[in-house]
């Protein structure tokens, strides 16, 4: 009945729904079997798509070889696309064995049974932390760059990531990484920096801004990632990394001033706080392989974004 079943690892987090709201639709002739084991920061009521007749919700964790085993044999996926991850960066340094857990342990079960079951593509959702802190005025970094992670959250990414291309390398699975910058949009969980600052001002209280804020991240919108992903999916080179970055280069200041300025608040609801340890200066990819080979580029305008995104929260708050 249907082309393709694809098995969406963490569909019921931030990116991974964004991702089942857009492409459920657009590829009925695709099944999307979505396995999620509803950690804190999933939230199945963002998946908009629940009730379409190629779409299934599995709860399961990733790291329970025995189920992923049995969903595997049931389901029969032909592709993967791994969303699945422990990603706030305070909570590695505070827990980091979770890091380890789902993001390594997890990714290795998911690619031994991708090889047992003759997966034709894994896909692997990474990001540009891998990379380490990118010193300033140094141009963005493509995919030839060192890993160097930094954090216990960037390693356990990392080894993932070498995990996949080892699963590539030596056994022969069509794999394809995409690492992205950070991602921002609606129904981002609130312990990331844009929804926490947001929900924190419209309660009239104050944000905690790290260290002296002039850190550097490059933002995309979430639903530019998405396009992205389904580019480098169907398109991308078996055992290749593509890089998705928004263009949108701005310190930590920067951003919670323009987030000042829509709430109608001053600088006085800054709250500086000390520092995270390893605190990496500087986050900055070139996208330029994936607009080359896909025609791929971010098309959402990063003041538009910002809106839809305080939109989102102003009345959940």
């Amino acid at each position: 009945m249907y082309d393709k079943t694809i098995l969406i690892t963490g569909g019921a987090g931030f990116i991974g729904s964004h991702y089942l709201n857009t492409i459920v639709p657009r590829y009925p002739r695709y099944q999307f079997i979505n396995v999620d084991a509803l950690t804190y920061a999933a939230n199945p009521a963002n998946i908009r798509v629940a009730g379409a007749p190629n779409y299934r919700f599995v709860q399961a964790n990733i790291c329970d070889r025995e189920a992923m085993g049995r969903l595997f044999k049931e389901y029969a996926p032909t592709q993967v696309i791994h969303f699945a991850a422990e990603s706030h960066v305070d909570n590695s340094i505070e827990r980091p064995q979770a890091f380890i857990d789902t993001n390594i342990i997890g990714t290795q079960v998911l690619l031994d049974l991708a090889r047992t079951h003759g997966i034709s593509r894994f896909h692997q959702i990474s990001t540009d932390e891998v990379y380490g802190s990118i010193a300033e005025g140094i141009p963005p970094v493509t995919e030839d760059a060192p890993l160097l992670p930094n954090s216990p959250y960037s390693a356990s990414k990392a080894a993932a990531d070498l995990l996949v291309r080892a699963y590539h390398k030596t056994f022969g699975l069509d794999t394809v990484i995409t690492r992205a910058s950070n991602n921002y949009g609606p129904h981002q969980h609130t312990e990331k920096l844009i929804p926490r600052f947001i929900t924190a001002l419209l309660k009239n209280g104050k944000v905690p801004l790290y260290g002296n804020g002039l850190n550097v991240r490059d933002w995309i919108y979430v639903g530019d990632h998405v396009e992205g992903i389904d580019c480098a999916f169907h398109k991308g080179k078996s055992g290749e990394i593509y890089n998705l970055g928004g263009n949108n280069e701005l310190r930590n200041v920067e951003i919670t001033d323009m987030l000042l300025i829509m709430s109608g608040l001053g600088s006085e609801m800054i709250e500086h706080v000390a520092d995270r340890p390893g605190h990496d200066f500087r986050y900055a990819i070139d996208s330029s392989k994936a607009k080359r080979e896909f025609g791929w580029r971010p098309t959402t305008d990063f003041t538009e974004g910002m809106q839809a995104t305080w939109s989102y929260y102003a009345p959940t708050v």
